[in-house]
C-alpha cells in the first residue's frame, strides 16, 4: 500500500540535479514521501533513473496535515510543483481497517481532494495518485482489470478504505472533462519491500510475517500466522514499483487508471509467502495457522495487461529474491524500521 501520513518524517532529495545547475522544466512533488513507495522512487532515482531536467521533492507529514485544506494548499504555495505523486493515504491491515472504517473513509477523502483541488488550483501539469487492488468489487470475475473499478461494492472488510480510494478516480475524471486536467492513477497490487510498515497489528500480511518470523526466530518460538493461509495475491516489490512510478510520470498519459502488476501466473498463496520468508530468514521453528483469524478477500487477481502492451519487456525481481532483500534489510534495521 502508499504510505501511512502518521509515519512520515521530513525528507528532501534532489534527484538528477548538480551544484549550480539551472532551473528544471520538471518540480515533481511527492507526497507521503518517506513511506514504503516513496522511499524506494527515491533510491532509484539515487540508483540512475534520475534525469537532469527533473527536481524531486519528497514531503512528510511535518510539512503539512494533508487533511487540512489551507495546510495542503501551503505547501502547493511552498513548493511550487509542477508534478505531483500522490503517495499519502491513512493506511492500515486488514484488521485495523476492520475496526476504523469510517476513519479510513473521512481522512483519505480530505485528504484526496485537498491535495487534487490543490494541484488544480496551482496549474499542476500532471497527478499521478496511488490506488489499490481492494477497491475492487469484492463479487466479481477474474482477472480484475481497470474497467471493472466501480461495478460493485468492494469487500465489506475495507469498505471506507476502498471508497475513499474509488473517489479518485471519479474526481480524475471530473477535472479532466471540466478543466482539461492530466490527473490519473496507478493501481498496484499488495507492495511490499525496504522501508515498509512491518507493525504485527496495523500492517500489511507480508512485512507482518516478516516481522513475526524475525520474533519467533529470536524467542525460540513457533510462527504463528493469521487465517488458513489460502487466500492468494500478487506482491510487488517497491524498488519494481518505483520503476513503474517513474515511467507513468514520464510516459503516460491516459485519464484512466493502469494496474501496476505481476502477471496472473506469479500469484501466491499467503501459505506460499510464508515459506518464502521461512526460507529467506532461515526459520526452523513450526509453523501454525491459526483459522480463527479472518482471512479477508479470497483473491484479487488483476491482469496486467495494460502495462504489458506499453512494456512488454519489463523486467520484474523475482518474488523469491524480492523477499530475500526485504527480509535481510529488515534484520539489519531491525532497531529503526517502521514496526
Amino acid at each position: 500500500m502508499c504510505a501511512a501520513v502518521s509515519s512520515l518524517c521530513p525528507v528532501f532529495a534532489i534527484v538528477g540535479m548538480a551544484e549550480g545547475e539551472a532551473a528544471k522544466s520538471k518540480r515533481i512533488l511527492v507526497t507521503g514521501g518517506s513511506g514504503l513507495v516513496g522511499k524506494a522512487i527515491e533510491q532509484v532515482g539515487k540508483d540512475g533513473e534520475g534525469r537532469p531536467d527533473e527536481e524531486w521533492i519528497f514531503l512528510s507529514s511535518k510539512d503539512a496535515d494533508l487533511t487540512n485544506a489551507a495546510e495542503t494548499r501551503a505547501m502547493f504555495d511552498r513548493f511550487r510543483p509542477t508534478h505531483v505523486i500522490h503517495l499519502a493515504a491513512m493506511v492500515g491491515g486488514l484488521f485495523r481497517n476492520m475496526k476504523y472504517n469510517l476513519d479510513f473513509w473521512r481522512k483519505n477523502v480530505h485528504i484526496n481532494d485537498n491535495v487534487l483541488h490543490s494541484a488544480h488550483e496551482h496549474g499542476v501539469t500532471k497527478v499521478i495518485s496511488c490506488l489499490s487492488t481492494c477497491i475492487f468489487p469484492d463479487k466479481t470475475t477474474y482477472p480484475i482489470d481497470e474497467t471493472m473499478i466501480h461495478n460493485g461494492p468492494p469487500h465489506s472488510s475495507n469498505f471506507g478504505y476502498s471508497y475513499a480510494k474509488r473517489m479518485i478516480d471519479v474526481q480524475n475524471r471530473a477535472y479532466s472533462e471540466q478543466y482539461g486536467r492530466m490527473f490519473t492513477a496507478v493501481i498496484p497490487t499488495n507492495v511490499f519491500g525496504m522501508h515498509d510498515n512491518f507493525n504485527i497489528e496495523d500492517g500489511h500480511v507480508l512485512p507482518g510475517l516478516i516481522h513475526k518470523t524475525y520474533l519467533a526466530q529470536r524467542d525460540g518460538r513457533s510462527l504463528m500466522v493469521w487465517g488458513s493461509g489460502k487466500p492468494r495475491r500478487q506482491f510487488i516489490f517497491s524498488r519494481d514499483l518505483a520503476r513503474l512510478f517513474i515511467w507513468v510520470l514520464r510516459e503516460y498519459e491516459e485519464i484512466e487508471p493502469i494496474i501496476l502488476s505481476v502477471g496472473e501466473e506469479e500469484e501466491v498463496s499467503i501459505k506460499e509467502a510464508a515459506e518464502s520468508i521461512v526460507a529467506a530468514m532461515n526459520f526452523k521453528g513450526e509453523v501454525i495457522f491459526d483459522t480463527s483469524k479472518s482471512d479477508g478477500q479470497y483473491k484479487k487477481t488483476a491482469s496486467n495487461s495494460k502495462l504489458r502492451k506499453y512494456l512488454p519487456d519489463f523486467k520484474f525481481t523475482p518474488f523469491s529474491q524480492a523477499v530475500k532483500e526485504t527480509c535481510d534489510w529488515f534484520v539489519a534495521n531491525y532497531d529503526v524500521a517502521r514496526k
